[in-house]
Protein backbone atom coordinates (compact mmCIF):
# COMPACT_ATOMS: atom_id res chain seq x y z
CA UNK A 1 0.00 0.00 0.00
CA UNK A 2 2.71 2.57 0.76
CA UNK A 3 4.92 1.67 -2.63
CA UNK A 4 1.06 2.42 -4.38
CA UNK A 5 0.51 5.62 -1.99
CA UNK A 6 4.26 6.84 -3.36
CA UNK A 7 3.52 6.11 -7.07
CA UNK A 8 -0.15 7.74 -7.08
CA UNK A 9 1.88 10.79 -5.30
CA UNK A 10 4.69 10.63 -8.05
CA UNK A 11 2.01 10.71 -10.66
CA UNK A 12 0.42 13.66 -9.40
CA UNK A 13 3.58 15.64 -9.38
CA UNK A 14 4.03 14.52 -12.97
CA UNK A 15 0.16 15.63 -13.42
CA UNK A 16 1.22 19.02 -11.47
CA UNK A 17 3.85 20.39 -14.37
CA UNK A 18 6.75 19.69 -11.34
CA UNK A 19 9.36 19.89 -13.89
CA UNK A 20 12.39 22.50 -14.24
CA UNK A 21 14.61 23.09 -16.94
CA UNK A 22 14.29 20.49 -19.14
CA UNK A 23 17.58 18.02 -20.08
CA UNK A 24 18.14 14.93 -19.97
CA UNK A 25 21.08 11.81 -20.09
CA UNK A 26 21.57 8.72 -21.21
CA UNK A 27 24.31 6.15 -20.85
CA UNK A 28 24.85 3.50 -23.67
CA UNK A 29 26.47 0.02 -21.75
CA UNK A 30 28.01 -1.82 -25.13
CA UNK A 31 28.66 -5.99 -24.69
CA UNK A 32 32.26 -5.40 -25.44
CA UNK A 33 32.82 -2.59 -22.59
CA UNK A 34 31.91 0.55 -24.68
CA UNK A 35 30.57 3.07 -22.52
CA UNK A 36 28.88 6.37 -24.04
CA UNK A 37 27.05 9.13 -22.49
CA UNK A 38 24.57 11.11 -23.99
CA UNK A 39 23.20 14.53 -23.02
CA UNK A 40 20.90 17.34 -24.26
CA UNK A 41 21.27 20.89 -23.13
CA UNK A 42 17.45 22.52 -23.15
CA UNK A 43 16.74 26.03 -22.73
CA UNK A 44 14.50 28.73 -23.71
CA UNK A 45 17.29 31.06 -25.36
CA UNK A 46 20.95 30.08 -26.81
CA UNK A 47 23.55 29.57 -24.18
CA UNK A 48 26.82 30.41 -25.18
CA UNK A 49 28.66 27.23 -24.94
CA UNK A 50 32.70 26.89 -25.61
CA UNK A 51 34.83 23.96 -25.43
CA UNK A 52 37.74 23.83 -23.17
CA UNK A 53 41.00 21.47 -22.82
CA UNK A 54 42.29 21.41 -19.46
CA UNK A 55 45.41 19.48 -19.28
CA UNK A 56 47.24 18.12 -15.76
CA UNK A 57 48.78 20.66 -13.28
CA UNK A 58 46.43 23.49 -13.26
CA UNK A 59 45.96 25.45 -10.09
CA UNK A 60 42.75 26.45 -9.04
CA UNK A 61 39.96 26.99 -6.69
CA UNK A 62 36.42 26.63 -5.72
CA UNK A 63 35.75 30.35 -4.75
CA UNK A 64 37.57 33.30 -4.91
CA UNK A 65 38.48 33.95 -1.18
CA UNK A 66 37.09 32.43 2.26
CA UNK A 67 36.90 28.79 2.98
CA UNK A 68 37.40 26.66 0.37
CA UNK A 69 38.80 24.24 -1.80
CA UNK A 70 41.98 24.23 -3.44
CA UNK A 71 43.98 21.94 -5.76
CA UNK A 72 46.41 20.91 -8.68
CA UNK A 73 44.56 19.10 -11.71
CA UNK A 74 45.70 15.21 -11.19
CA UNK A 75 43.91 14.86 -15.13
CA UNK A 76 43.67 16.97 -18.02
CA UNK A 77 39.97 16.75 -19.37
CA UNK A 78 37.65 18.49 -21.64
CA UNK A 79 34.87 20.58 -20.85
CA UNK A 80 31.73 22.35 -22.22
CA UNK A 81 31.70 25.83 -20.78
CA UNK A 82 28.49 27.93 -20.52
CA UNK A 83 28.93 31.76 -21.16
CA UNK A 84 32.59 31.09 -20.75
CA UNK A 85 31.75 31.33 -17.10
CA UNK A 86 30.87 27.74 -15.57
CA UNK A 87 31.12 24.05 -16.31
CA UNK A 88 28.40 22.41 -17.32
CA UNK A 89 29.79 18.92 -18.16
CA UNK A 90 33.17 17.46 -19.20
CA UNK A 91 35.06 14.40 -19.43
CA UNK A 92 38.51 13.45 -18.05
CA UNK A 93 41.10 11.65 -19.20
CA UNK A 94 40.83 8.83 -17.25
CA UNK A 95 37.26 8.28 -18.60
CA UNK A 96 35.36 10.04 -15.99
CA UNK A 97 32.42 11.98 -17.26
CA UNK A 98 30.11 14.49 -14.98
CA UNK A 99 27.22 16.63 -16.25
CA UNK A 100 24.72 18.45 -14.13
CA UNK A 101 21.02 18.71 -14.74
CA UNK A 102 18.38 21.23 -13.66
CA UNK A 103 16.56 20.33 -11.04
CA UNK A 104 14.07 22.69 -9.75
CA UNK A 105 13.36 21.12 -6.18
CA UNK A 106 17.20 21.27 -5.40
CA UNK A 107 18.35 22.76 -2.11
CA UNK A 108 21.92 22.94 -1.43
CA UNK A 109 23.88 22.71 1.54
CA UNK A 110 24.97 26.29 1.84
CA UNK A 111 27.34 28.14 4.34
CA UNK A 112 25.82 29.74 7.25
CA UNK A 113 27.27 33.47 8.40
CA UNK A 114 31.28 32.74 9.62
CA UNK A 115 31.15 29.11 8.60
CA UNK A 116 34.66 27.62 8.28
CA UNK A 117 33.02 25.02 5.89
CA UNK A 118 34.64 24.99 2.77
CA UNK A 119 32.15 26.76 -0.52
CA UNK A 120 32.44 25.13 -3.88
CA UNK A 121 31.15 27.27 -6.88
CA UNK A 122 29.13 25.94 -9.15
CA UNK A 123 30.89 27.58 -11.76
CA UNK A 124 33.68 25.20 -10.81
CA UNK A 125 31.74 21.77 -9.11
CA UNK A 126 32.32 19.76 -12.21
CA UNK A 127 35.69 20.57 -12.81
CA UNK A 128 37.03 19.88 -8.81
CA UNK A 129 35.77 16.45 -9.81
CA UNK A 130 37.21 15.46 -13.23
CA UNK A 131 40.15 17.22 -12.10
CA UNK A 132 40.89 14.98 -9.16
CA UNK A 133 39.08 11.76 -9.33
CA UNK A 134 39.30 8.58 -12.25
CA UNK A 135 36.08 6.34 -11.15
CA UNK A 136 33.00 6.97 -9.49
CA UNK A 137 34.19 5.30 -6.36
CA UNK A 138 36.79 7.57 -5.66
CA UNK A 139 34.10 10.35 -5.81
CA UNK A 140 32.03 8.16 -3.53
CA UNK A 141 34.80 7.77 -0.95
CA UNK A 142 35.83 11.39 -0.88
CA UNK A 143 31.73 12.83 -0.87
CA UNK A 144 31.75 10.50 2.27
CA UNK A 145 34.99 11.56 4.15
CA UNK A 146 34.55 15.41 3.52
CA UNK A 147 32.41 18.24 3.95
CA UNK A 148 31.33 21.29 1.58
CA UNK A 149 28.90 23.77 1.14
CA UNK A 150 27.91 25.11 -2.37
CA UNK A 151 27.53 29.13 -3.68
CA UNK A 152 25.91 29.24 -7.11
CA UNK A 153 25.22 33.09 -8.99
CA UNK A 154 21.81 33.45 -10.87
CA UNK A 155 22.21 33.67 -14.38
CA UNK A 156 20.21 34.32 -18.06
CA UNK A 157 17.85 37.28 -16.16
CA UNK A 158 17.79 35.96 -12.35
CA UNK A 159 17.12 31.95 -12.96
CA UNK A 160 18.57 30.65 -9.72
CA UNK A 161 21.25 27.23 -10.65
CA UNK A 162 19.51 24.34 -9.11
CA UNK A 163 21.18 21.24 -10.07
CA UNK A 164 21.84 17.27 -10.01
CA UNK A 165 24.77 15.72 -10.88
CA UNK A 166 25.45 12.44 -12.77
CA UNK A 167 28.83 10.98 -13.41
CA UNK A 168 29.74 7.58 -15.21
CA UNK A 169 32.99 6.27 -15.38
CA UNK A 170 34.80 3.72 -17.98
CA UNK A 171 33.52 0.65 -16.24
CA UNK A 172 29.74 1.63 -16.73
CA UNK A 173 29.21 2.60 -13.35
CA UNK A 174 27.12 5.81 -12.54
CA UNK A 175 26.84 8.08 -9.37
CA UNK A 176 23.88 10.64 -8.78
CA UNK A 177 24.24 13.29 -6.53
CA UNK A 178 21.04 14.82 -5.80
CA UNK A 179 20.63 17.30 -2.69
CA UNK A 180 16.94 16.99 -1.02
CA UNK A 181 16.35 19.85 1.85
CA UNK A 182 20.46 20.43 2.43
CA UNK A 183 21.27 16.89 2.26
CA UNK A 184 23.19 14.96 -0.41
CA UNK A 185 21.53 11.59 -1.65
CA UNK A 186 23.64 9.49 -3.35
CA UNK A 187 22.65 6.77 -5.70
CA UNK A 188 25.34 4.50 -7.46
CA UNK A 189 25.17 1.84 -10.10
CA UNK A 190 25.31 0.43 -13.31
CA UNK A 191 21.62 0.30 -13.62
CA UNK A 192 21.08 4.39 -13.30
CA UNK A 193 21.21 5.29 -16.97
CA UNK A 194 19.06 7.87 -17.40
CA UNK A 195 18.59 11.20 -15.90
CA UNK A 196 16.37 14.03 -16.71
CA UNK A 197 15.00 16.81 -13.92
CA UNK A 198 12.82 17.32 -11.06
CA UNK A 199 11.15 15.00 -9.40
CA UNK A 200 13.67 13.72 -6.81
CA UNK A 201 15.41 10.46 -8.25
CA UNK A 202 13.40 8.53 -5.94
CA UNK A 203 9.80 9.58 -7.34
CA UNK A 204 10.65 9.36 -10.90
CA UNK A 205 11.71 5.64 -10.73
CA UNK A 206 8.31 5.31 -9.13
CA UNK A 207 6.84 7.09 -12.26
CA UNK A 208 8.85 5.04 -14.84
CA UNK A 209 7.92 1.55 -12.95
CA UNK A 210 4.19 2.53 -13.41
CA UNK A 211 5.14 2.68 -17.29
CA UNK A 212 7.23 -0.54 -16.98
CA UNK A 213 4.01 -2.07 -15.88
CA UNK A 214 1.61 -0.27 -18.61
CA UNK A 215 4.50 -1.29 -21.04
CA UNK A 216 6.27 0.87 -23.60
CA UNK A 217 5.44 -1.07 -26.49
CA UNK A 218 2.11 -0.86 -26.19
CA UNK A 219 2.37 2.73 -24.89
CA UNK A 220 5.06 5.68 -23.96
CA UNK A 221 4.27 9.04 -22.83
CA UNK A 222 5.20 11.70 -25.95
CA UNK A 223 5.40 14.88 -23.95
CA UNK A 224 8.79 16.75 -23.23
CA UNK A 225 8.10 17.19 -19.94
CA UNK A 226 10.86 15.45 -17.29
CA UNK A 227 9.34 11.92 -16.63
CA UNK A 228 8.07 12.00 -20.10
CA UNK A 229 11.55 12.08 -21.51
CA UNK A 230 12.90 9.93 -18.20
CA UNK A 231 10.41 7.16 -19.48
CA UNK A 232 11.19 7.37 -23.33
CA UNK A 233 14.89 7.30 -22.69
CA UNK A 234 14.77 4.45 -19.81
CA UNK A 235 12.38 1.94 -22.26
CA UNK A 236 14.79 2.69 -25.28
CA UNK A 237 18.24 2.35 -23.59
CA UNK A 238 17.19 -1.08 -22.51
CA UNK A 239 15.67 -2.04 -25.68
CA UNK A 240 18.17 -1.67 -28.07
CA UNK A 241 20.91 -4.15 -28.88
CA UNK A 242 24.10 -3.80 -27.06
CA UNK A 243 26.42 -6.39 -28.92
CA UNK A 244 27.16 -3.64 -31.74
CA UNK A 245 29.97 -2.21 -33.04
CA UNK A 246 31.07 1.20 -32.15
CA UNK A 247 29.54 3.14 -34.79
CA UNK A 248 25.99 1.22 -34.03
CA UNK A 249 26.41 2.15 -30.40
CA UNK A 250 26.71 5.60 -31.47
CA UNK A 251 23.80 5.71 -33.65
CA UNK A 252 21.78 4.10 -31.28
CA UNK A 253 22.39 6.69 -28.40
CA UNK A 254 22.34 9.54 -30.78
CA UNK A 255 18.84 8.64 -32.12
CA UNK A 256 18.12 8.44 -28.56
CA UNK A 257 18.76 11.48 -27.72
CA UNK A 258 16.79 12.66 -30.79
CA UNK A 259 13.45 11.20 -29.10
CA UNK A 260 13.89 12.96 -26.03
CA UNK A 261 15.41 15.99 -27.29
CA UNK A 262 12.85 19.13 -27.41
CA UNK A 263 11.79 20.62 -31.48
CA UNK A 264 13.85 23.74 -31.93
CA UNK A 265 11.59 26.49 -31.54
CA UNK A 266 8.82 24.71 -29.56
CA UNK A 267 7.75 25.95 -26.74
CA UNK A 268 4.29 25.90 -24.94
CA UNK A 269 2.41 28.30 -23.42
CA UNK A 270 2.55 29.35 -19.90
CA UNK A 271 5.41 27.12 -19.64
CA UNK A 272 8.96 28.65 -20.49
CA UNK A 273 10.76 26.22 -18.42
CA UNK A 274 9.84 23.56 -21.22
CA UNK A 275 12.36 24.63 -23.79
CA UNK A 276 14.36 23.49 -26.93
CA UNK A 277 17.24 21.65 -27.07
CA UNK A 278 20.51 23.82 -27.76
CA UNK A 279 22.86 20.95 -28.16
CA UNK A 280 23.45 17.19 -27.65
CA UNK A 281 26.51 15.86 -26.93
CA UNK A 282 27.93 11.96 -27.05
CA UNK A 283 30.45 11.38 -24.35
CA UNK A 284 32.66 8.42 -25.61
CA UNK A 285 33.89 7.58 -22.06
CA UNK A 286 36.14 4.65 -23.10
CA UNK A 287 37.48 6.15 -26.01
CA UNK A 288 38.22 9.62 -25.26
CA UNK A 289 36.35 11.05 -27.80
CA UNK A 290 33.63 14.35 -27.01
CA UNK A 291 30.67 14.66 -29.28
CA UNK A 292 29.19 18.09 -29.64
CA UNK A 293 26.20 19.13 -32.30
CA UNK A 294 24.55 22.74 -31.72
CA UNK A 295 20.68 22.38 -33.05
CA UNK A 296 21.10 24.93 -35.44
CA UNK A 297 24.67 23.36 -36.71
CA UNK A 298 25.05 21.39 -40.39
CA UNK A 299 26.80 18.87 -39.17
CA UNK A 300 28.46 17.61 -35.70
CA UNK A 301 32.56 17.81 -34.34
CA UNK A 302 34.14 16.47 -31.81
CA UNK A 303 37.28 17.09 -29.70
CA UNK A 304 39.89 13.68 -29.55
CA UNK A 305 41.64 13.58 -26.38
CA UNK A 306 43.76 10.96 -26.87
CA UNK A 307 45.64 12.98 -30.20
CA UNK A 308 46.15 16.44 -27.72
CA UNK A 309 48.66 16.44 -25.20
CA UNK A 310 47.36 16.82 -21.49
CA UNK A 311 50.49 16.82 -20.04
CA UNK A 312 51.45 19.38 -16.80
CA UNK A 313 52.61 22.13 -18.86
CA UNK A 314 50.81 21.66 -21.54
CA UNK A 315 47.92 25.04 -22.95
CA UNK A 316 45.13 25.33 -21.83
CA UNK A 317 42.65 25.12 -25.36
CA UNK A 318 39.72 27.18 -26.48
CA UNK A 319 37.26 26.15 -29.12
CA UNK A 320 35.16 29.30 -29.96
CA UNK A 321 31.92 27.73 -30.84
CA UNK A 322 30.39 31.35 -32.42
CA UNK A 323 30.60 30.41 -35.61
CA UNK A 324 29.89 26.13 -35.85
CA UNK A 325 27.36 26.64 -38.17
CA UNK A 326 29.79 24.61 -40.16
CA UNK A 327 31.84 22.98 -37.86
CA UNK A 328 32.06 19.08 -38.36
CA UNK A 329 34.33 16.59 -37.70
CA UNK A 330 37.38 16.32 -35.58
CA UNK A 331 38.08 20.01 -33.61
CA UNK A 332 41.51 19.09 -32.83
CA UNK A 333 42.86 21.46 -35.33
CA UNK A 334 40.25 24.32 -34.28
CA UNK A 335 41.92 24.71 -31.05
CA UNK A 336 43.67 28.18 -29.56
CA UNK A 337 45.58 28.32 -27.04
CA UNK A 338 43.80 30.50 -23.86
CA UNK A 339 44.29 32.07 -20.40
CA UNK A 340 41.05 29.89 -19.40
CA UNK A 341 37.55 30.96 -18.68
CA UNK A 342 37.21 33.30 -15.49
CA UNK A 343 34.27 31.23 -13.56
CA UNK A 344 31.43 33.22 -12.43
CA UNK A 345 31.59 32.97 -8.64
Amino acid sequence: MKNIKFIISALLLLAAGAVSFACSRVVFLGDDGTVLAGRTLDWRTPIPTNIYVYPAGVAKQSMPSGPRLQWVSKYGSVLAVGYDGGVTEGMNEKGLEMAGLFCKTAKYDTASENSNDNVVSLSMFVSYFLDNFATVDEVEEWLNANHFTISGKTFDGGTVSLLHWALTDSTGTTLLMEYVDGKLNLYKGRDLQVLTNDPAYPQMKAINSYWEGVGGVNMLPGGVKSADRFVRADFFIHHVPTNVDYYTALGSLSSIMGTVSVPYGYEIEGEPNVSSTQWRSIADITGGKYYFRFADSLGEFWIDLGRLSLKPGSPILKLDTSKHIDLVGCANGHLKKTPGFTPMW
